[in-house]
């Protein structure tokens, strides 16, 4: 492409109707090549912070171009400070988002004669090395990546990372709420030792309910010198379109979808793996075109599915959450949810997949399966429609983090000191009982010490030392999954669950990207299972734990049982099931307080608080009570009394953790397991619910004996 003429006077002559404040060439180019009359409003607004230097949270609705708000004052700042080498790096929670945004900031970059790359699992051993032999000036990677980069004994990670001046973190709500948030923090701290200068971190995010409090907790030491700026921009967007439908099955939610919209593309959100398989074979049964996007489909089958649903008019791909992130799949028409997403969160962004094109607008289509999950998508509608979105809380005591980040700095550096290690994440919470975790992973040979000096044990390379310590470079737990194969293409995984006998005696069918799949062999030391295609639906199974909701999406649920207005257009069918659930629900739910059940078994208590809340109550309560929980109830045994939860001291309460939980937390043999089980405890504690519960009143109008 021919760079823009050089001089301001010249540029600005055929620039946008207001000067920007972005290099002259940029300016130029927005104008002339992409044909922008102005910057959005976002864009704009984040100039002048992100020009000086601070560390920034840029907020608009999906599509406001967040990327462009980030990218470009911060190309102006490498033009205007003269940066050179590796000195931007832009972190995404998915490898398909990092591949998506890569072609637009190569033309951004090329503009003035800078570079940018693309770094992470899928990528090359030939690419990296011609990135260590001349970096780009910008790095699309993931925090995962990032963590290799930095222990590998290939990369000098001194000299590759000296000149990096800033951080963009996409869809950094998607961070701030796992542990790969404080895992992507804590690798920043370590980044910030190594650069010869600050970093300013920015992050982009469409739907944040507490966005002061994520920036603080993005800054990590940056945060010494100031707090950063929130900058939020954009108009809000027209109401959508919503309508909440009741269909009874997937089979039944196929043959609606199949009927609606002929002609438009539309994008289906499933809650499962599983449900999105078996709805696919369905529509596929009724002759629509439909591809399948989810984590346990090949790279090939995913890119194939996403780029033919790119192109193509007529058809549907349905996902889980791995389209719910701002990943292009071209002009949507329909946003389509099968049941209920998790969080009202999680539904913007689903949302925000529709109205983009000119002369279209926001919607979204609910078919609830089952009543259970009408209720569900009900309470979430009357959430959204009250304005309601939850706040991102990373999650707390990461304990096991600390260990991790230990471990991979003995790896990063050969050795660290004992005595400085502080040094390296500075007051970064990650750390908060680094002593503690230190003092176990050197008593249990994880770390090997020598007059002070620290290097990673026997016990480090015999946990996690396999495949160059390949499983402590990745802050999630991946469960052992087969390699599904038709002649040597594979189709994607299936989890060992899925293959029972009447599968393994090729009585029945497996359903993968879609399609049914007989089972041909199994080779259990590879892992993978070879099959050629069939005709009749199968089935795949992949392992789940108990959904565990939200004290309110738990209450909004309640208030919609008790007449709140779901605040979107019902269908007939659900015009006509609402009524019925209310007075299904009549004796369980009560406006003044909490509904007791006491029967010949026990006693049940009505609170709707979520999961969370229950345990923790439970915890807090006589072991002769037996209490056990779901989202819904407390249960108890038939000695518990009526005023048995008033005034509860709920201060250390923290719910039970099995031990087969602490196992499944990612590096708990790291930790002691005393540590471990406090982990996921504090994780699983909320007080607060639980404290409103303690608070409420029984009705005693709707008490019965059963």
């Amino acid at each position: 492409m021919t760079n823009a003429p050089q001089s301001a006077a010249s540029t600005r002559s055929s620039s946008m109707s207001e000067a920007s404040g972005l290099a002259p060439a940029l300016e130029y180019h927005v104008a002339n090549t992409l044909g922008w009359p102005d910057l959005r409003p976002l864009q704009r607004a984040a100039v002048q912070p992100v020009v000086s230097g601070a560390d920034c949270l840029l907020i608009a609705p999906t599509a406001g171009g967040k990327t462009e708000a980030a990218s470009f004052p911060i190309l102006t700042r490498m033009v205007d400070e003269g940066w050179s080498g590796l000195s931007v790096i832009y972190v995404a929670p998915l490898k398909a988002l990092l591949n998506n945004l890569l072609p637009r900031l190569e033309q951004y970059t090329a503009w003035l004669g800078r570079r940018v790359t693309l770094w992470h699992g899928d990528v090359g051993e030939s690419a990296r090395r011609a990135i260590l032999s001349e970096p780009p000036d910008i790095l699309l990677t993931t925090p995962e990546s990032l963590e290799a980069m930095l222990v590998s004994r290939r990369v000098d990670h001194q000299l590759l990372f000296r000149g990096l001046r800033a951080v963009v973190a996409d869809e950094i709500h998607a961070f701030a709420a796992a542990d790969r948030g404080w895992h992507l923090v804590a690798v920043l701290e370590r980044l910030q030792r190594i650069a010869s200068g600050r970093i300013q971190r920015v992050g982009l995010s469409a739907t944040l309910g507490n966005p002061a409090e994520v920036l603080a907790w993005y800054q990590g030491s940056n945060a010494t010198a100031g707090p950063g700026q929130v900058v939020a921009a954009g108009d809000p967007p027209a109401a959508p379109d919503i309508t909440l439908d009741y269909v009874g099955s997937l089979t039944n939610a196929a043959l609606v979808i199949s009927s609606l919209h002929h002609g438009e593309k539309r994008l289906v959100f499933c809650e499962s793996r599983a449900q999105a398989e078996q709805l696919s074979f369905d529509l596929r049964e009724q002759g629509v075109t439909v591809f399948v996007s989810h984590s346990s489909l090949s790279l090939d089958e995913r890119r194939q599915s996403e780029r033919a649903f790119a192109e193509a008019r007529d058809c549907v791909i349905v996902s889980t959450s791995t389209l719910e992130l701002g990943i292009d799949i071209g002009d949507l028409d329909r946003m389509i949810q099968i049941d209920s997403p998790r969080s009202v969160g999680s539904f913007l962004q689903r949302l925000g997949r529709t109205g983009r094109r000119a002369g279209t607008s926001r919607n979204a289509l609910f078919l609830a399966t089952e009543h259970e999950n009408f209720l569900r998508a009900a309470g979430l509608l009357h959430l959204w429609a009250g304005g309601f979105v939850e706040p991102i809380t990373p999650p707390p005591s990461p304990h096991h983090i600390a260990a991790q980040q230990f471990l991979a700095l003995a790896l990063q550096e050969s050795r660290f000191a004992r005595a400085t290690w502080r040094e390296w994440w500075s007051d970064s919470p990650v750390m908060a009982d680094g002593e503690v975790v230190l003092d176990y992973l050197v008593s249990e040979g994880f770390l090997a010490e020598d007059s002070g000096w620290l290097v990673i044990g026997p016990a480090a390379e015999r946990v996690f030392g396999g495949r160059n310590f390949l499983e402590l470079l990745s802050t999630f737990v991946s469960g052992l999954e087969l390699v599904v194969q038709v002649g040597r293409k594979q189709i994607g995984s299936v989890e060992p669950i899925s293959l029972n006998q009447g599968v393994l005696r090729r009585e029945k069918p497996l359903l993968l990207a879609g399609r049914a799949w007989r089972v041909r062999s199994v080779d259990w030391e590879r892992h993978v299972v070879e099959v050629e295609e069939d005709a009749v639906r199968g089935k795949t199974r992949w392992s789940s734990s108990p959904l565990s909701e939200s004290f309110e999406m738990v209450r909004a649920r309640r208030d919609v049982l008790l007449g709140a207005d779901p605040g979107v257009v019902l269908s007939q069918r659900a015009q006509a099931l609402l009524p019925r659930l209310r007075e299904e629900w009549a004796t369980r739910v009560d406006p003044d307080g909490i509904v007791m059940e006491r029967g010949e078994k026990g006693v049940t208590l009505w609170s709707m608080a979520g999961l969370r809340a229950h345990e923790t109550l439970a915890a807090a309560l006589p072991v002769e009570y037996e209490a056990r929980s779901t989202n819904e109830t407390i249960v108890l045994s038939s000695v518990f009394p009526v005023d048995g939860i008033s005034g509860l001291d709920l201060t250390e309460a923290l719910p039970f953790v099995p031990e087969q939980a602490v196992d499944g937390l990612k590096f708990s043999a790291a930790l002691p397991p005393n540590l471990a089980r406090a982990t996921l405890a504090e994780r699983f504690v909320d007080r607060e619910g639980a404290a409103a519960v303690a608070r409420a009143r029984y009705s005693v109008t709707h008490q019965r004996t059963s």
